[in-house]
């Protein structure tokens, strides 16, 4: 683990070493959530998921829903109606 201090410019932004970058694998366009508490700031990096897994992840929920309206009776023929009701 690294620690480094850093100056905050006139317009809120610090710069992160280039030690902490190369440890956390960021480069420009990488994603970051921050929190704030009272005297301190953190920075978690996110990692956004693939395409790939994002397409998997969808096709999943698709086959749970599907599952759940077969369950209950709900054909895909019905769906168009039930939403014109909501």
């Amino acid at each position: 683990m690294s620690v480094a201090t850093v100056k905050m410019s006139s317009k809120g932004q610090i710069v992160i070493p280039q030690e902490i970058r190369n440890e956390l694998h960021a480069s420009g366009g990488t994603i970051f959530a921050v929190i704030g508490s009272k005297d301190s700031v953190v920075l978690k990096k996110v990692e956004a998921p693939s395409k790939e897994d994002l397409i998997k992840e969808l096709g999943t929920f698709a086959k749970d829903g599907m599952k759940r309206l077969k369950a209950k009776g709900v054909k895909v023929s019905d769906i168009p109606a039930i939403y014109h009701h909501v």
